[in-house]
């Protein structure tokens, strides 16, 4: 809340120049491009759904909750009191409330309980929203949302874990599944030796029926009693070592293990079917550069009960709609983050003065916070373009599937290659104020690398597109008929297009060097198509004049002459 009549003339000097203290604000409601994309690519109750949304993390209480929680990183609670373990993580009350503002509304299941009716495009809107709360808060949310298309490869397991998953109400407590209001998943794939190379992974799953004597615990294995096993399967015990799990306080896992038949997925929960703790140990919670909030562990399963989910000797391939689902978050979490930034930026410099005028009315100034402003629109454009598509595969459109395929690994790679740039620019619009922790620029530059590293890094997410574009011509075919209004608008959209298929048609050997290139090329160039024909002249034109054109600069604020500065910046907060 703000400080109540903080002094301004102190002993030796008056508090001068500086911006008002924030108050409350509607985060939706002065976000022009969301609403106008909104507007464009849902229906119309998602926007309605989401006003309340925007009022509330906009609010003083909330941003305060985000700084809380940051400022009070979760713990581990391994043992009790006695030395009997707990495999536990206690967090700060305010990361408690923020997840009850995003599950207790149902923004982690409304993907799937409006499924091919704008549920997509109301998730990816709320998680911009919510990652302007906190983001290290939507990790967990977007480990829930994406477990479901994982689930329904096995019906038994989703008839069993689905409503859970989909209840709006957010349970922390430490108990059996059969015991709670509400679940939440968590993610556990990487291993210390493979990294993204999950073909790699060491940890083995072994049936419950061969399981014998557990060298690590120097005990026999006690099998459960097969007939109370979860949902009807029969159990697997998983013994290894996870570098990282994501959301380590779920209720369940999704995790990948070896068995005779090859790499096989399995669900993992908190509690066994007898409602004894599952033997997943922490070892440790990582100190990470940023994503403070959110607890990332490293465990070991030691005899651990699982139950298969999909083929055994296809659990890359079952994992695979999770990791598109995540993708299109962390597609997501950056566009949200750099409005964020932008808003603090443009506040401040309208009210800061130097050399005798706001900091706003000078030329150079107004000339980055636009370029910033571009950014922005244009991450917003491609991520609800690709929300879009992702409703329009569960209705059957084959085009749409197509879209949904390639739009995520290109947003994700090019959102996160901007975002960095991005905040430590903003920081410069504040000065030093920027760089310290009252500011909330500080926690933000260091949160910006953690979605471009997430779930595969920039060149995993590169050689990815690559595979697409080479095993799925209709992707291809499509992405060019989304291009293809555009063209003729702009004679460097119009150049760029004309390299790009001159680079698409060289044999796959000369493409991998320059996949780089060509993810960003194509990203910018839907964004840029986007912008056209859907925004007002003034935002597309420059934006290709500035990421396509002869005066395009890596840095932010490069704009050529006569760019429209304020017209760009009219959008800002409208």
């Amino acid at each position: 809340m703000s400080d109540r009549a903080p002094r301004t003339r102190l002993a030796t000097h008056a508090v001068a120049n500086q911006p008002s203290p924030p108050t409350d604000r509607d985060l939706l409601g002065r976000d022009l491009p969301m609403r106008e994309a909104l507007a464009r690519e849902a229906p119309d109750w998602v926007a309605r759904r989401l006003a309340p949304l925007g009022r509330e993390v906009g609010s003083e209480r909330v941003q305060a909750l985000g700084e809380e929680a940051n400022r009070h990183p979760p713990e581990p609670r391994l043992f009790d009191r006695h030395g009997r373990r707990l495999d536990e993580v206690a967090y700060h009350p305010a990361y408690h409330e923020l997840m009850h503002l995003a599950i207790d509304h149902g923004w982690h299941a409304v993907a799937w309980q409006e499924e091919g009716r704008g549920g997509h495009q109301a998730h990816v809107a709320a998680l911009y929203l919510l990652t302007q709360a906190e983001p290290g808060v939507c990790c967990p949310v977007t480990m829930t949302h994406a477990a479901m298309p994982v689930l329904r490869h096995s019906p038994a397991v989703e008839a069993h874990w689905a409503p859970g998953l989909l209840a709006w109400d957010y349970d922390p407590r430490a108990l059996p599944a059969s015991e709670k209001t509400g679940l939440t998943f968590g993610m556990a794939m990487t291993e210390k030796q493979g990294g993204s190379d999950l073909r790699g992974t060491s940890t083995r799953a072994d049936p419950l029926a061969a399981t014998r004597a557990d060298p690590l615990a120097g005990s026999p294995a006690e099998p459960l009693d097969d007939t109370r096993a979860e949902a009807g399967e029969e159990g697997w015990r998983l013994t290894g070592h996870k570098w990282f799990c994501s959301a380590p306080m779920s209720d369940a896992f999704l995790t990948l293990a070896q068995t005779e038949a090859g790499l096989g997925c399995f669900l993992v929960p908190r509690f066994t079917p007898d409602g004894e703790r599952n033997a997943i140990e922490l070892q440790r919670l990582k100190e990470k550069c940023g994503n403070r909030a959110n607890a990332s562990a490293e465990i070991e399963y030691r005899g651990a009960w699982a139950v298969p989910i999909g083929p055994p000797d296809r659990g890359i391939a079952t994992l695979l709609e999770m990791v598109q689902q995540t993708r299109l978050d962390a597609a997501t979490a950056p566009v949200g983050m750099m409005r964020q930034a932008l808003d603090e930026a443009w506040r401040h410099v309208q009210e800061r003065h130097a050399f005798g005028r706001a900091l706003a009315e000078q030329p150079l100034m107004r000339a980055v916070v636009a370029d910033l402003a571009l950014e922005v629109e244009a991450g917003v454009a491609l991520v609800m373009r690709t929300a879009r598509a992702f409703d329009g595969a569960a209705r059957g459109d084959q085009d749409e599937r197509a879209l949904a395929r390639l739009l995520p690994a290109l947003a994700k790679y090019w959102h996160n290659k901007r975002g960095p740039g991005f905040m430590a620019e903003a920081m410069e619009c504040l000065g030093g104020i920027g760089y310290v922790e009252e500011s909330p620029l500080a926690r933000l530059y260091r949160e910006a690398p953690v979605n471009s590293i997430w779930e595969g890094s920039g060149n995993v997410i590169c050689l990815d597109v690559l595979r697409v574009l080479a095993r799925h011509p209709q992707a291809v075919a499509t992405l060019w008929r989304e291009l293809s209004p555009a063209r003729g608008q702009v004679r460097e959209l119009d150049a760029t297009l004309a390299g790009l298929e001159k680079q698409l048609a060289a044999p796959p050997e000369a493409l991998e060097p320059r996949a780089r290139w060509l993810v960003q090329r194509l990203a910018q160039c839907l964004q840029a198509s986007l912008l056209l024909r859907h925004g007002p002249a003034e935002v597309g034109e420059t934006f290709c004049r500035t990421r396509l054109g002869e005066e395009a600069s890596p840095a932010y604020g490069v704009l050529p002459s006569g760019a429209p500065t304020a017209a760009v910046l009219a959008r800002i907060a409208s």
